[in-house]
């Protein structure tokens, strides 16, 4: 188990360098776990979403969420990436690494495991390790509202569901057309329809698809969503579920010449907070280390 556990850490270094030159090398951890779950070719959407209950709590956790942290701790320790608040940054050093030759069983395990000897304090060693999951993921910070506005999505009736996902689309700023896939029954394979002003004398029409699903959406169900932008001669598409997308779904969304976007559930709480959509605002504050830093 512990061989295993450390072979998908060293796994995992070498995908969080490969997504943060993807993705322009300054991101979130969730920036980057959402690559891995999309691009990877080594470490699979299962693994990433995995999920397992506590024995000692009863609580559901993320054994993928622990394991990129350790990943990124790692590079943080020999140099390859730099912490800036919830923000994770390549150093000059993560810029300039090789990415096809990098290995982090032999460019970083070797380094930590010495650094953390040279401590001599294993308890206190074994201690931090065990609590990187907590103080140095602030995107996993517990936000039960997050949680709440899925189960409550969840419960939703379809119909209502499509209710929420057009007004969302409007808060966007997208002309949501009053009749184009707004009956329920014989809409032509489309939960909305809109138009999207993007300059002086450019208008774009968008076809959008609702989903309130318990699994993921999965390749065939993009398909079909294409099929019927046809019949509307959409120009691109919007996909929303509550839920979330598989790899191949993904990568269908991305082909052919219309371009879908694809909206999750955790996407859908980034813009519900982003416009305020049925939601209000509460201000709170998390202290800096200076207050918890032992004197």
């Amino acid at each position: 188990m512990a061989n295993r556990q450390i072979n998908i850490e060293n796994l995992t270094m070498n995908e969080v360098l490969k997504s943060m030159h993807r993705l322009g090398g300054q991101v979130t951890r969730k920036e980057i776990r959402q690559d891995i779950h999309d691009n990877s070719n080594v470490i699979s959407e299962d693994e990433v979403d995995k999920i397992k209950v506590s024995k000692k709590t009863g609580n559901k956790y993320s054994p993928f969420a622990w394991t990129l942290n350790y990943a990124v701790k790692y590079l943080i320790m020999t140099g390859y990436l730099i912490q800036d608040g919830r923000l994770l940054e390549l150093s000059e050093k993560g810029r300039n690494v090789e990415l096809s030759s990098f290995d982090g069983a032999r460019d970083v395990r070797p380094i930590v495991e010495k650094m953390l000897t040279k401590q001599k304090q294993n308890k206190a060693s074994d201690s931090e390790k065990a609590n990187i999951g907590d103080s140095d993921d602030s995107d996993e910070m517990e936000e039960p509202w997050r949680q709440q506005l899925l189960d409550a999505l969840m419960k939703m009736n379809p119909k209502k569901f499509e209710l929420f996902c057009r007004g969302l689309l409007t808060k966007m700023g997208i002309d949501v057309d009053d009749e184009k896939g707004v009956q329920y029954v014989a809409d032509g394979g489309i939960d909305g329809f809109g138009y999207v002003r993007s300059d002086d004398y450019r208008t774009t029409r968008v076809a959008l698809q609702a989903k309130r699903w318990q699994g993921k959406v999965s390749a065939p169900e993009i398909d079909k969503f294409r099929g019927a932008m046809d019949k509307f001669n959409a120009e691109f598409g919007i996909f929303i579920t509550n839920s979330d997308f598989t790899r191949e779904a993904v990568k269908t969304a991305r082909e052919g010449t219309r371009i879908i976007t694809l909206i999750n559930g955790d996407q859908i709480c980034d813009l519900v907070a982003k416009y305020n959509y049925y939601v209000e605002p509460v201000t709170t504050y998390l202290l800096k280390d200076f207050y918890l830093d032992k004197d």
